[in-house]
């Protein structure tokens, strides 16, 4: 698998507890923060619910 940097570029203010939940288990919890992950299918479905609120980019 490929490796990604998810970067959080808008607030969680006001937003549903399940977008809250998957924020925070990928990893991110303030603007700016990123981490590098390999871009499985579980990673890939939780991106595609918060890809309002993410970046990605490939590594």
């Amino acid at each position: 698998m490929a490796k990604v940097k998810i970067t959080q570029v808008r607030s969680t203010i006001k937003r549903p507890e399940t977008q809250l939940r998957t924020i925070q288990s990928l990893g991110l919890g303030k603007i700016h923060s990123f981490v590098e992950v390999e871009y499985t299918p579980q990673i890939q479905g939780m991106v595609r619910k918060v890809n309002h609120l993410v970046s990605v980019t490939a590594l």
